[in-house]
């Protein structure tokens, strides 16, 4: 590590950029979303007329973050060097990356009572925030960053991570069904393996200015505490090892958890008079359709890493000058912490285990068909979790609300969602559907704009799906979006 590695935690981490998300807005609500619903609603594999469809594979980028900008970087440009340039100013800087990979994702129906889904997932939630901190990036060393902020900044920041592999089970049936509407709920269990987590604390960290006769400015430390750890399984990660020994010891020494998900669907049905020369019934049809959910309710354990530390009330002789000194060629974690021990009076390891929280929220989804193929869902996202300044840590959701209008059959579709992030941020998306295969893009800028990388992502996924018969159920092409003939 160097002087800025050290730099980086006081402003928070907000740098990160590369791993990887969670909503694939193009489904949420769709009658063909089948499989992928399952994680925006367990009941809604219910609302698939299809008697089984079979994810081979999804997955999705998310990043979000104000702390930095590329300069010449699109999803249809690759340059070799990506210029990038941290954000100047005076103000709360935050990054939040998610990632999510679905494998092997089944859904049956078993009639058309009850449904099931099963499968194996893979997901990462990685979010920082800093306090209010002064940055520009002509700073050279420890007293310019101190100089720019004053005596009177409180430094603040916060990071958690938490990357998981876990295999669930659906089960979902109708609760009750009658003239006016159907009530579908659902429960996922799921087994979680913690593959990597960390977090970082700086709390209530303060400077001393002093002036010297001499004209120059010395700054000390006066208050602070910081703590920090990883999981221990990257300690058993060697370079002298094969990478199938480093992976088998990775994954041995992770720990396990669970973790559950309950939703319900209210759809309300057609009141339209069907036609005579229409011999096909109109269970799959609804004018609205309401849905509810709390996903992700658990949290994983993790064993704390030989070198994680907590470090608190700072030597009242530690300078600027020797922050930069002590600081500027430590090249590991145990290199750091040897330094850091000597700037505070308490120092200690920290032992036992750690506990992440996943991303527990609350989903409101409303689905509204229209005429000829049109359909209209709007997705609110309520995290529940806490902040990360305690002894508790959370991961969140970026998204607070998604409305998607789309163009979709059972081949083919076009979807443009609306989104706006939890930190204020709108982004207009799209996604298109051609057979088995779905492609979206959160945000257009980071398609069409070398300056917007930072804040989009992207998803695809794979579906196979029985063919025009829908596995054995006696439906009408796409009757769900068809008007009543006259």
């Amino acid at each position: 590590m160097t002087k800025q590695v050290l730099l980086g935690f006081l402003l928070g981490l907000v740098g990160y950029y590369g791993a990887y998300a969670q909503d694939y807005h193009a489904v949420e609500g769709s009658p063909f979303a089948g499989a992928m619903g399952v994680s925006n609603n367990p009941a809604s594999i219910l609302s698939t007329p299809y008697k089984w469809d079979f994810t081979i594979l999804s997955t999705q980028l998310k990043n979000s973050t104000n702390a930095i900008k590329f300069g010449n970087y699109s999803y249809l440009s690759h340059p070799d060097t990506i210029a990038y340039k941290w954000t100047p100013g005076n103000i709360r800087r935050f990054a939040s990356v998610n990632y999510n990979l679905h494998l092997f994702n089944a859904r049956f129906l078993l009639g058309r009572k009850q449904a099931i889904s099963f499968g194996l997932n893979l997901k990462s939630y990685t979010t920082v925030r800093t306090g209010l901190t002064n940055y520009n990036d002509t700073l050279k060393d420890m007293n310019d960053f101190f100089s720019i902020n004053g005596p009177n900044t409180v430094y603040e920041a916060q990071v958690a991570s938490s990357t998981w592999m876990e295999l669930y089970a659906t089960y979902s049936r109708t609760i009750w069904d009658d003239g006016f509407g159907r009530l579908n709920a659902g429960v996922t269990l799921k087994g979680m393996r913690g593959l990597s987590g960390a977090f970082a604390q700086l709390r209530n960290g303060g400077i001393n200015r002093n002036a010297l006769p001499t004209g120059e400015t010395l700054y000390n430390l006066l208050a602070g505490n910081f703590r920090y750890g990883y999981s221990a399984n990257y300690d058993y990660w060697h370079d002298n090892q094969s990478t199938s020994k480093n992976l088998s010891d990775f994954l041995g020494h992770s720990q396990g958890g669970v973790a559950m998900d309950l939703g319900v669907e209210y759809l309300v049905k057609t009141q339209a008079l069907k036609a005579p020369d229409d011999d096909d019934d109109d269970y799959w049809d609804y004018e609205w359709k309401l849905g509810a959910s709390l996903l992700d309710i658990g949290r994983n354990n993790y064993i704390y890493g030989t070198q994680s530390r907590s470090a608190s009330t700072p030597k009242s002789n530690v300078t600027d000058v020797d922050l930069n000194k002590k600081f500027d060629n430590t090249g590991s974690f145990a290199e750091f912490n040897d330094s850091l021990s000597t700037i505070v009076d308490d120092f200690q390891t920290l032992t036992g285990q750690f506990k992440i929280w996943n991303p527990v929220r609350l989903v409101l989804n409303v689905d509204r068909p229209l005429q000829d193929h049109f359909a209209i869902n709007a997705n609110l996202t309520l995290n529940l979790g806490g902040n990360n300044k305690g002894k508790t840590f959370y991961t969140k959701e970026m998204t607070l609300l998604a409305v998607t209008p789309r163009w979709e059959t059972r081949s083919l579709g076009g979807y443009l969602p609306l989104t706006v992030t939890t930190d204020g941020k709108v982004w207009l998306g799209g996604a298109f559907k051609a057979g088995p295969v779905i492609f979206g893009v959160h945000n257009w800028a980071t398609v069409f704009s070398k300056t917007k990388a930072q804040n989009g992502g992207f998803y695809l996924s794979f579906v196979v799906r029985p063919g025009k018969h829908k596995g054995g159920f006696k439906q009408k092409e796409d009757k769900m979006y068809t008007c009543p003939k006259d």
